[in-house]
């Protein structure tokens, strides 16, 4: 309906805000001043201890600075009552004793006939409650109780029994001189194909009612006690009072239990409700049959700003809590949120509350897993991630999920999150053990310091230590090459535990601005641990680090050392590779692969005349010590006798 001119502003000067905030917050009266209208309380929209939410009752707004909810008194009754403008406005007006604008003869028309059919629904209820204690029932009375819900459950969620019959309601409510239109109207009953009488929607069913959260009963859910029905459940059809994708079960109650600090919770059915409400779980709610809608999902967070999402444990749903993420994750802000309760394999809310009790529940919702992690589950589960193309697929997928995000604070919040359980997948110590492996061959185990060359592959080389330092070194002065180079960073062997934990933390703050990348650098290890770092001649003399920033040289420098390191890490398998062969007697295989690493060899020491820098690195790349040589040499004898004794 239309309003007249200056009849709102009226309403909200006439309003006191605070007083009708008051009726749902407790004020703090070290920050409130009431003389100046300035008042200070926990915000209503989200769960929180301080209080961040401000009200001005002078200029008539409020606002959380925890949650950034604000608006005026009509936004909030709307917000807090779940009601229209229009109810709002009336709401309102009632208190301060403003009379309402005559409405549209239509509007009124419509809101009548809506009055009328909730008094209609109200009387099937008290219809079906009654049935339920009549012989016909006897069946759903003992699968009820079955259920465990005995009379004060019964009564609580008035629940009661369509009988099998065409006509039971509605003979009942014509006799009641109600109209056949609002009947029908109602959903209570639907049109023969035949020409005869309507017939009731609801036969041979257990009978849940469905109140919005104004409390007026708008729908029905029935459960089928014949076990061959198509439908075992079965809802009211949409009508001018229900629809079903923009109501919840429970709503009205749960809200009320939230707002006393109770977490919610979304199972998935009446009796999953009834029971975790009947275990002290009252904040619960249902959708009604089918997956969470973006309406429903905005009711929830009405209520909580972090409801709990508790599917079954079956496929069934699991695949509906993967669909409600790719539905809230645009819809995320700050604070608002979900939380995904993993159950049993095959329980539901009702059988563990029956089976294993009030702790077992509470044990599941303390562990409650956030919508990132499961998000990173869908997309990992199951999967095998072993070369370049599978990992680049994932993480294909995950940039498109995270672009989804709207707010560009969670965004990037998720980024950092999704980062460090990739980090966490991949990691060096877990792909270590494969990093030598080949088809065909067993998963190798780290090299034993018996063999022969364990002064080759363990030895904590003062060449490698320097190169790992300058490679650390030029990624955080430029951070914003590291991902073009994060694969070979992950790959890097730092047999430095010192230089692993910083090549870890670099990696995982590697979004970050380079003084960002210090500071946390400084915090999580110490601020000795870069001066350490710099205070290292080939460090402190490295180009790139002493330009910070300039792209194209840390781009250059990472470059080439790490291919230097890649080069070095394949001699030193090829040498572990061909002295685990001569176990046996040597082929020409192995005395090829011998001669390409003396060969290697060879190319260094010529380089070591040519260039007398500290960092003697052949055109190969790669720099020999006294102790390579001396185990290549060894190699090559035993080899020679191996064939003389053939």
């Amino acid at each position: 309906m239309s309003l007249p001119p200056g009849f709102l502003d009226e309403l909200r000067s006439r309003a006191s805000l605070s007083q009708v905030v008051g009726r749902k917050v407790i004020w703090d009266t070290r920050k409130s001043n009431q003389g100046k209208g300035d008042m200070w309380s926990p915000c209503p929209f989200h769960q929180e201890k301080t209080a961040s939410f401000h009200v001005d009752d002078k200029k008539g707004f409020y606002y959380c600075f925890g949650c950034h909810a604000k608006g005026d008194a009509i936004s909030f009754v709307r917000e807090t009552e779940n009601v229209s403008f229009i109810e709002a406005v009336e709401i309102l007006a009632r208190e301060a004793g403003m009379p309402m604008p005559e409405r549209d003869p239509k509007a009124q028309e419509k809101s009548d006939r809506r009055s009328l059919l909730a008094d209609v629904m109200e009387q099937a209820v008290q219809f079906f409650r009654l049935q339920l204690q009549t012989a016909v029932a006897t069946e759903a009375r003992d699968y009820l109780d079955r259920r465990g819900l005995r009379a004060d459950a019964l009564e609580r969620w008035e629940i009661g029994f369509a009988p099998d019959a065409w006509q039971n309601l509605w003979d009942h409510l014509r006799s009641k001189g109600i109209a056949e239109d609002l009947i029908m109207g109602a959903g209570l009953a639907k049109a023969s194909t035949k020409g005869g009488k309507p017939y009731d929607t609801f036969r041979g069913r257990i009978m849940y009612p469905i109140r919005d959260a104004r409390g007026r009963a708008i729908a029905f859910g029935g459960r089928a006690m014949d076990p061959n029905d198509n439908a075992k459940y079965l809802n009211s059809p949409e009508t001018e009072l229900f629809d079903k994708g923009r109501s919840l079960y429970n709503h009205a109650p749960a809200r009320t239990a939230a707002g006393k600090g109770q977490p919610l919770i979304v199972a998935e059915g009446y009796m999953d409700v009834i029971a975790l409400a009947s275990g002290g779980f009252e904040a619960c709610v249902a959708p009604l049959g089918t997956a969470i809608t973006e309406s429903q999902l905005q009711l929830l967070w009405r209520i909580d700003p972090e409801p709990l999402i508790a599917l079954d444990g079956d496929t069934a749903g699991l695949r509906a809590a993967m669909r409600l993420i790719d539905l809230a994750l645009p819809m995320l802000e700050a604070g608002q949120s979900l939380r995904f309760v993993m159950l049993p394999d095959g329980k539901d809310p009702d059988d563990l509350i029956r089976s294993d009790g009030k702790k077992a529940v509470q044990k599941l919702l303390d562990s409650a897993m956030p919508m990132v992690r499961l998000l990173w589950q869908r997309e990992t589960e199951g999967r095998v991630f072993d070369s370049p193309e599978r990992k680049a697929a994932l993480d294909k997928s995950l940039r498109e999920k995270i672009k989804l995000i709207r707010d560009p604070s969670i965004r990037s919040h998720y980024g950092q999150e999704i980062k460090n359980l990739r980090w966490g997948l991949f990691s060096p110590k877990r792909s270590a053990k494969r990093s030598n492996w080949k088809p065909g061959k067993k998963q190798p185990e780290p090299a034993m310091p018996g063999t022969r060359a364990s002064a080759l592959a363990a030895s904590d080389s003062a060449e490698d230590h320097l190169r790992v330092a300058v490679i650390l070194a030029s990624a955080i002065s430029t951070p914003e090459i590291i991902g073009e180079f994060e694969t070979g960073l992950e790959r890097m062997l730092c047999r430095d535990p010192r230089q692993a934990r910083l090549r870890d933390v670099v990696l995982r703050h590697a979004n970050e601005e380079r003084v960002t990348l210090v500071d946390k650098i400084s915090e999580i290890l110490g601020p000795e641990t870069l001066e350490n770092l710099h205070a290292l001649g080939h460090v402190a003399i490295s180009p790139c680090v002493r330009d910070p920033g300039n792209v194209d040289l840390a781009r250059m420098t990472l470059a080439d050392e790490l291919a230097k390191l890649e080069t070095r890490y394949g001699l030193i398998a090829e040498i572990a590779d061909a002295e685990e062969d001569l176990s046996g007697a040597a082929d020409e295989a192995v005395t090829w692969r011998l001669a390409q690493a003396a060969e290697a060899r060879n190319r260094a020491e010529r380089s070591e005349y040519e260039d007398k820098a500290e960092y003697d690195i052949a055109d190969s790349g790669v720099r020999i010590s006294r102790e390579e040589r001396n185990a290549l040499d060894s190699l090559l004898d035993e080899i020679n006798i191996a064939k003389q004794q053939r």
